[in-house]
């Protein structure tokens, strides 16, 4: 992919009340000075998911390839690109080191299938630490998942 490509900054988050429970999902893209805010979530899911859904609606929104800096505060998601487990998961057709599957199978799939698109950094965040973007998703997050309460 060309270096010409828009870089873009995202950040996403997930929230869920109850691990199993209503879930939202919250996602901030940055081009320039242009912020798009998406958020969504579900009546039964997990954190996890909800993080992993973040991802793929914001990488979803961009019509283009581009040059997108993913930031997260899940440590499962950031390490499983940077630390290479997902590589490792699909060379054991979706099975973790210690043979059991692996969760969301076709949550990776999706968000691997939305990264491929572009050139993506995998950035960690620390949650609640401050970080105004990562706040803001999480803010997002958490509004819609108060959306699927009740």
């Amino acid at each position: 992919m060309s270096d010409k490509l828009p870089v873009v900054i995202l950040y996403t988050d997930g929230a869920c009340s109850g691990n199993p429970g209503p879930g939202g999902w919250g996602a901030l893209l940055i081009h320039k000075n242009k912020k798009k805010e998406l958020s969504g979530g579900e009546h039964h899911t997990t954190n996890n998911r909800m993080e992993m859904q973040a991802v793929i609606e914001g990488l979803k929104a961009l019509k283009r390839p581009c040059h997108v800096k993913i930031h997260s505060d899940s440590a499962l998601i950031i390490n499983a690109f940077n630390k290479r487990w997902i590589d490792g998961w699909q060379k054991r057709d979706w099975k973790k080191a210690d043979k059991k599957p692996v969760e969301n199978k076709e949550l990776w799939q999706k968000m691997l299938q939305q990264a491929e698109k572009h050139r993506v950094e995998w950035i960690k965040v620390k949650g609640h630490s401050g970080d105004e973007l990562n706040d803001r998703a999480d803010r997002l997050a958490v509004e819609a998942s108060k959306k699927f309460q009740g």
